[in-house]
């Protein structure tokens, strides 16, 4: 999942939506594990900022704070264990980045060839890939120096961290093709719309990959995610690996609905479980490129781990001194032999020309109660069915590979069961439809019973009634502890005191209570002692169960000292004296930093200097007035 800034509400739905994702796919097979992995971009410039404030917290700018980014993180392993799914999504907290393509394509990377890390089974395999925006690829880079091409391999440190993402240069999409087809992963690209177009173009170009439109917020990702892997599980590709020069190769497709002849590869859309397509494959050499010598190729349906290897050992200059007109071979004389081949006669035709030419392209004798020829899992040949590999009876009826499967097996293995006509048949120490559900109940067992009397044994493990808990249904909120359940039994026999002093006979009638001596008392101060508050004492004592009957060793009694008034007491002196003391450090603080005020004031006073000098200013208040008519004598 993408952890930029951008994909924080996406976070929060994804955190919740884990039993959603897995209750899906259980509706498909019970047999499902789900991990947890987060990418951000490589930590360089100028994809991410890194400043070292910046690279603490990337989103300063924002209210929350964002952990620091990366370029790929493994965080949990593919696991059933669903409450530890939602607990390692719950912790992760958002990242940010600089520019607006992330670092995908290294998660992606790392996640298929990082077998061992992830956890992949042979079954299959999908990887679920959400995102807002678009993907840096090969020569993206550059950018920050970076020029080595990836290799490849796996470079997840103890920490679960692509730790090489900043030496190699991100995959190309054909590196990244080859990766996942290798691998059988089929990858779901869940994005948002402003996306869509951008990683459509990208799954034309990785085959049995599925895109599909993400909510703002994700959270549809869950109906996303079934809708795809149906799509994905109801298409069926057959392609070849590895085909040697000069042989070509040609796919006839017979679907459920239709028919394509002559196809690069074989594909088949629309195919509901159980159902049978047949492919037929066509091999030939052009006689110019022919070489002598064993070659070899496989073809293989994507997302499968199976795989058929098809050795071939062209004979590019036929001299065939096996020729007999009218052979034997060929169905009593019906066609000529030679070079391991019969050329039949006029009217005939098949292997051993066995077959009339009015009855070749006919299917009568091969369609029962109006069903597919030969029930769609054979060829109707002369008449009669030729049915597919693991497949047998008169119309193909009995499919011998259509159970279902457990760990990844038929009907969980040979150990297990063997499928028979898609009905697995199960060893005695085994039940369910797939064989998976053991018999054996020694898991279960305890010295209580099975399930220690609180459950039953399912498949061998425990299935607890309500109100228990734990592996073996030991535990419940308010099962009592051996201590708490004798503890009035130990009061009412050794000190006729307690909740059941009145009818201490009557339900303690099984208790064999003994009293321990004061001298004895110090050598059996050991472990396995129950302490118990009575009507007006301390009990210690020592339980044994012996049967129907159990044994109580108790202590004299200890005088419980009431303590309550003086811890009342000193909590009410504790709080006031606190209270005092930090008035008196207020106060004392505050006169601390006036005297130095105080002070600071009267440094700088003593450091002042005046000059003296007339105010331009100033006006004197006196006005002297001379008359000008006035002439002193």
């Amino acid at each position: 999942m993408d952890l930029s800034y951008s994909m924080k509400d996406d976070l929060e739905n994804v955190k919740k939506l884990g039993s959603d994702i897995q209750e899906v796919l259980h509706k498909v097979t019970k047999s499902v594990r789900i991990g947890f992995g987060s990418f951000v971009d490589k930590t360089v410039l100028p994809f991410v900022n890194t400043l070292e404030w910046q690279m603490q917290n990337p989103c300063q700018s924002r209210t929350e704070p964002c952990q620091p980014p990366f370029s790929y993180r493994h965080v949990l392993s593919l696991t059933s264990n669903l409450t530890l799914f939602q607990q390692r999504v719950s912790a992760e907290n958002i990242s940010g980045n600089l520019d607006t393509p992330e670092g995908g394509f290294d998660a992606i990377l790392q996640a298929a060839v990082c077998t061992d890390h992830i956890g992949w089974r042979n079954v299959t395999r999908l990887l679920v890939f959400a995102s807002d925006d678009v993907f840096h690829m090969a020569g993206d880079g550059k950018l920050a120096g970076i020029y080595i091409p990836t290799d490849g391999r796996c470079h997840l440190n103890e920490n679960g961290e692509y730790h090489h993402s900043n030496m190699f240069d991100y995959p190309s999409v054909g590196h990244l093709s080859q990766i996942l087809t290798a691998a059988n992963i089929q990858p779901i690209f869940a994005v948002t719309r402003n996306a869509l177009s951008t990683y459509q173009g990208l799954s034309e170009l990785i085959p049995k990959s599925a895109v599909g439109e993400l909510t703002e917020d994700s959270s549809n990702v869950v109906n996303l995610i079934s809708q795809a892997y149906n799509n994905l599980s109801s298409t069926v590709n057959l392609e070849h690996v590895n085909l040697p020069k000069g042989i070509h190769i040609s796919y006839d497709s017979y679907c459920p609905n239709s028919t394509k002849t002559g196809q690069s590869h074989g594909q088949c859309s629309g195919v509901k479980i159980n159902q049978m397509v047949d492919f037929n494959v066509t091999l030939w050499m052009d006689e110019k490129t022919c070489q002598d010598g064993l070659q070899s190729f496989k073809l293989r349906v994507l997302g499968f781990n199976e795989e058929l290897n098809v050795d071939v050992e062209p004979v590019c200059q036929c001299d065939c001194k096996d020729e007999k007109a009218f052979s034997s071979y060929c169905t009593g004389g019906l066609g000529n032999y030679s070079c391991g081949i019969c050329s039949c006669m006029d009217g005939y035709k098949g292997k051993h020309c066995e077959c009339p030419q009015n009855k070749h392209g006919s299917n009568e004798g091969c369609i029962v109660n109006g069903s597919l020829t030969c029930n769609g899992r054979g060829k109707c040949e002369c008449g009669r069915c030729a049915c597919n590999k693991h497949v047998r009876g008169q119309f193909c009826e009995c499919d011998d590979a259509s159970c279902e499967r457990y760990e990844g097996q038929l009907c969980g293995g040979l150990n297990r069961g063997v499928c028979i006509c898609g009905t697995c048949k199960c060893s005695p120490n085994y039940t369910g439809s797939a064989c998976g559900c053991s018999l054996d109940t020694s898991v279960c067992m305890t010295p209580d019973g099975i399930c220690s009397g609180h459950g039953k044994c399912e498949c061998n493990k425990c299935v607890c009634d309500k109100g228990y808990f734990t592996k073996l249904c030991s535990d419940c909120p308010g099962c009592q502890t051996p201590c708490q359940k004798y503890s009035a039994c130990a009061e009412c026999k050794a000190f006729q005191t307690g909740l059941l002093k009145e009818n201490c006979s009557l339900y303690c009638e099984h208790v064999v209570v003994t009293m321990l001596k004061a001298s004895e008392s110090g050598e059996k101060d050991k472990e396995g002692w129950c302490q118990e508050k009575g009507e007006d004492s301390l009990i210690t004592f020592q339980v044994t169960e012996d049967g129907d009957l159990v044994h109580i060793l108790v202590k004299e009694k200890q005088d419980i000292q009431d303590h309550t008034q003086y811890l009342i007491l000193g909590v009410v002196l504790g709080i006031v004296l606190f209270g005092l003391l930090i008035i008196v450090v207020y106060r004392v603080t505050v006169e601390v930093y006036d005297r130095q005020e105080y002070h600071r004031f009267l440094k700088a006073r003593s450091q002042e200097q005046w000059n003296d000098a007339q105010n331009p200013l100033y006006k004197s208040a006196t006005t002297t007035v001379i008359n000008p008519n006035f002439i002193q004598e």
